[in-house]
């Protein structure tokens, strides 16, 4: 697909990558703590400012809204880039685009977060609000697999990850624009990267299950 864009759309997109890395630096887990009266998530367990960390407080309504947080992260930045879509002055080609930079620099907030020092969470809560903005279609079939791979290895960690780069190859079926996917794609990458602490027990089988101890 040619792009050709004039001063002010590239100044827009330059916007809206601002404006969903913003949103993605808010720091949920840390937030919710706080105002729960919870200890700070990056000391304790793995140090990962993310629901599954804050879980591991036994209190699951902090973890809950922490993963909502993370979640709504990447929905406001698709959603707020397509309704201030005519101020930006993008036209209607270019809006995909513009929501595809925004649902990234979301992610690339939460994963490298300037308010945490940039060290933030593994980014798997707010890469499925992305998917999910970007079509609900891309994020049931993801969501699908997740809970498929969750069922039966019940690995938290591999479901993420699975879902993670199963999402680029939906989206090459989805979207006539080549860029959704190669994003997607990267954005697993990423996150797969995240996850190398947990690819190790994986391998080593000390992972820890869903519903159940962690093991070694």
């Amino acid at each position: 697909m040619r792009r050709i864009l004039s001063l002010e759309q590239a100044v827009a997109l330059a916007f809206c990558a601002l404006l969903g890395y913003a949103l993605g630096c808010l720091p949920f887990a840390v937030i919710v703590s706080r105002c729960m009266g919870l200890q700070d998530p990056r000391q304790y367990g793995s140090g990962n400012p993310g629901a599954t960390n804050v879980l591991r407080t036994g209190n699951k309504k902090a973890a809950l809204l922490t993963l909502l947080g993370d979640a709504l992260k990447g929905v406001a930045a698709i959603v707020l880039v397509r309704v201030f879509a005519n101020q930006l002055g993008l036209q209607p080609e270019q809006l995909l685009l513009a929501a595809v930079v925004a649902g990234a620099a979301a992610f690339v907030g939460h994963v490298f977060p300037a308010t945490l020092g940039f060290r933030g969470g593994k980014g798997v809560a707010t890469a499925a609000g992305v998917l999910l903005a970007l079509d609900w279609r891309l994020g049931a079939v993801s969501l699908a697999v997740w809970l498929s791979v969750a069922f039966v290895t019940r690995y938290s960690s591999l479901a993420g990850m699975v879902a993670a780069m199963v999402s680029p190859v939906v989206a090459w079926f989805l979207f006539e624009d080549r860029l959704v996917p190669v994003v997607l794609l990267v954005m697993a990458l990423v996150l797969v990267w995240r996850h190398s602490e947990n690819i190790r027990r994986l391998r080593a089988g000390t992972e820890g299950r869903i519903g159940g101890k962690k093991a070694g």
